[in-house]
């Protein structure tokens, strides 16, 4: 175990002006605290905020970052409480340690909503005070390497855990040397087979290319000599991990890898960095196409590096990244490299800010989740933002966009602004007009073109790469559906309020929402356009507002004729009958049907009507009654004419599993196998399909028909859900009368199955 003096003289070694006494008294009261508490591998508990210490000294950390390493268990696990902390070492230190303790407490392995919630929390702690995401990584790098103490069915939800939070969060804050740790001890854990065929083909590489490697380390480090540039040529290893992902994303043999050894040139300046690109390209042969300039352009989390690959001794092909000492020690370090804390210095965080890239990440990613994006919208966007590999693309006028890999001119415009991603029509990549799927390359020229009176589909979040694009077109799409469905509510209200002759003022409109359940008259229309109330239940309700009386009752519609056979009407007194005005009566309905015998042809309106359907039958002297279901356009054009209007509804006693036709739309995005998915998922829900039309709309999407065939609307219901949650798909719904008509009355070669 690690003694007091030890600890204040690693800290000493990198400041001189350490605070040996807060020191101590931390070691003595975590000490005193823990006591006789154990760790799972029977070693006292006081160990791991020692070790934790140790990993922060490691980092460079200032004396406050290390004191909460020491105590940063103390009020979680111990009697410890805040006030004693603030009391004893200072506000400033009790408020990290409080900090971790609302972290430790959280479970970020759970359902998709609390884990958001939980990542929500852990990212406001850490915008406090970055020392908060230091200490707890350190945290947990310890936790991780004492994993193997803890049983196997906790040991791989933690170690998922640090896979698909920690680590990515330590390489988004630069700290690449702690995110390879963490991921390779994950990587054991979760993927041990996988683990042990790396290591073992990096360790018989490493034996086998020995003297190679030190051929090549001493011939640069003689050739840039010669040219008077003084530096450190180190060989490096990929980690398992990282290999492991480029045999899965390349999908290649791990034999066929060829950079899983190189090397690092280490120089004095920035100067120096260029002038020993220029000595390497022109002494050996330069691989074409593996040039990246990361001093030009850091990536996101501040990592600066020139990356070349040369065809060295033996021809062999030789990875080199060349930088300063300092550009080294923020890879390696990240965000504990900037001198922030250091030396007594106290927290700045505009400072860092502007010095940090990844910190300025992580304070717009706080910005994001407090815009309200919905707890789906937030993981999203925090995981796609977490793990990404960049290009970069320019505007005309030559600004600088970074965007992940696999980026559209979507993702583009909304990186731009979200007006401009929401009126984003097109897109002129490098001045040629390209399809928006186009997926963007370093160095690209992108001009976005705009319409001010469009709205983004749905389907462009199955092409959009960024979380900020998704969480946008998400936003815009249910505020395009929640306007839909709230016209198309009024417009039920306001046929169901002229009907009765009645008016609805705002009270009363408060009372109605109130009654189903909602906050006000808009949350119950756009309920009612959504189908989420039915114009039943919104009648009813209706009624007593206003204190209407009436009888209703309905007629079966016998499952076996629904197209052209008869059924019996009984009692016309319960018929509402229609007219102009308003009026009805139960007399006029007896005169309108008198010279009808009492069994009625039906015929059904061309979308044609489901079980569960809201049916209303339109009756008319010497003309068959005509069914609709409610949403049927029809039923608008008729609602003036001087008709009988039935309350129709199905008998499917003994025929519950009969398939009934009825035909939906959407659009697709245009790419191999859109059309297999969108089939999958129809036969996902145990629907058949009878028919289909398909067209193009743009070079970019197809509209697409289809006559489907299900049992009720129950069914339908569920395969329209499951066609929106499709990538790629996008304004699913039921045919209207146009629409199923243009399927059935296709011209047919021979039989049913191709189209003339």
């Amino acid at each position: 175990m690690m003694r007091q003096y030890e600890l204040v003289e690693r800290v000493a070694a990198y400041n001189p002006a350490v605070d040996e006494a807060l020191l101590n008294r931390a070691y003595v009261y975590a000490m005193q605290k823990h006591g006789s508490q154990k760790r799972a591998s029977g070693d006292p508990y006081f160990n791991h905020p020692l070790e934790v210490a140790a990993i922060l000294t490691e980092l460079k950390l200032d004396d406050a970052s290390v004191a909460v390493g020491l105590l940063h268990d103390t009020i979680e696990d111990t009697d410890a409480t805040r006030a004693e902390i603030d009391q004893l070492f200072g506000p400033e230190i009790g408020a990290i340690v409080d900090g971790l303790t609302k972290i430790e407490r959280l479970n970020l392995v759970s359902r998709e909503e609390a884990q958001a919630e939980n990542l929500r929390k852990l990212l406001l702690a850490i915008a406090q005070d970055v020392r908060v995401l230091l200490v707890k990584l350190a945290d947990r790098l310890h936790n991780m390497r004492t994993l193997q103490y803890v049983p196997p069915n906790k040991r791989a939800r933690i170690a998922q855990e640090t896979m698909d939070i920690y680590a990515p969060l330590a390489g988004r804050m630069g700290m690449q040397d702690m995110r390879n740790e963490l991921e390779d001890i994950a990587f054991q854990i979760l993927q041990p087979d996988h683990h042990a065929a790396i290591t073992r083909r990096l360790s018989e590489m490493q034996s086998a290319y020995a003297e190679t490697i030190k051929t090549i380390s001493a011939e640069l480090t003689e050739r840039l000599q010669l040219e008077g540039i003084e530096a450190v040529v180190k060989a490096r290893v990929k980690s398992p991990f990282s290999i492991f992902n480029k045999i899965e994303r390349k999908q290649i043999a791990l034999e066929q890898l060829s950079d899983m050894i190189g090397f690092r040139i280490i120089v004095d300046t920035l100067a120096n960095c260029y002038q020993t690109l220029g000595i390497v390209h022109t002494n050996w042969k330069v691989v074409p196409g593996r040039f990246k300039d990361y001093i030009s352009v850091p990536k996101h989390n501040d990592y600066r590096s020139i990356h070349t690959t040369i065809v060295g001794p033996g021809r062999q092909r030789v990875e080199l990244q060349i930088r300063t000492h300092e550009m080294h020690q923020v890879a390696e370090l990240g965000i504990a490299a900037h001198a922030l804390y250091k030396d007594g210095v106290s927290a700045d965080l505009n400072r860092l800010e502007n010095e940090s890239r990844a910190y300025s990440w992580l304070r717009n990613t706080i910005g994001h989740l407090t815009t309200g994006a919905s707890a789906e919208d937030f993981l999203e966007y925090t995981r796609l933002e977490l793990f990404q590999d960049q290009v970069f693309a320019f505007t005309p006028r030559g600004r600088l966009i970074a965007l992940p890999r696999g980026a559209t001119p979507i993702d583009f415009a909304y990186a731009l602004h979200t007006d401009i991603g929401d009126t984003c029509v097109g897109a002129k990549i490098n001045g040629n007009i390209l399809p928006l799927v186009t997926q963007l390359r370093s160095g690209d020229e992108v001009e976005i073109i705009r319409n001010q009176n469009h709205r983004p589909p749905a389907n462009w979040i199955g092409i959009a790469a960024t979380g900020k694009a998704r969480a946008a077109i998400r936003r815009a799409v249910r505020n395009a559906a929640a306007q839909r469905a709230h016209a198309l509510g009024e417009h039920v209200l306001s046929v169901m309020l002229e009907r009765e002759g009645v008016l609805l003022d705002e009270a009363e409109g408060r009372e109605l929402g109130e009654r189903l359940g909602y906050a006000g008259k808009r949350e119950l229309l756009i309920a009612v356009g959504e189908g989420k109330v039915s114009s039943e239940s919104l009648a009813a309700e209706l009624d007593e507002v206003k204190g209407l009386k009436r009888r209703r009752k309905r007629i079966d519609l016998p499952v076996a004729d629904k197209a052209d056979g008869w059924f019996a009407l009984r009692d016309t007194d319960w018929f509402r009958f229609r007219v102009p005005g308003g009026q009805r009566s139960g007399e006029r309905a007896k005169a309108a049907l008198a010279g009808l015998d009492f069994h009625i042809p039906v015929t059904v309106s061309p979308e044609g009507v489901l079980p569960g359907d809201r049916l209303v039958g339109i009756l008319e002297p010497d003309q068959p009654m005509r069914v609709y279901p409610i949403h049927s356009e029809a039923l608008v054009e008729l609602h003036n004419s001087d008709v009988a209007w039935v309350d129709v509804r199905w008998n499917l006693l003994g025929r519950e599993d009969q398939q009934h036709p009825t035909v939906i739309t959407m659009e697709s995005v245009n790419r191999p196998g859109s059309l297999a998915q969108i089939s999958s998922a129809i036969a996902a829900c145990d629907a058949n399909i009878n028919n289909l039309i398909m067209r193009m709309i743009s070079p970019d999407f197809h509209q697409l028909t289809f006559e489907i065939e299900v049992r009720d609307l129950a069914q339908l219901t569920d395969v329209l859900a499951t066609l929106k949650r499709s990538p790629g798909v996008s304004a699913v719904q039921r045919a209207t009368a146009a629409e199923a008509a243009l399927i059935s009355t296709l011209e047919w070669d021979g039989e049913k199955g191709t189209v003339d």
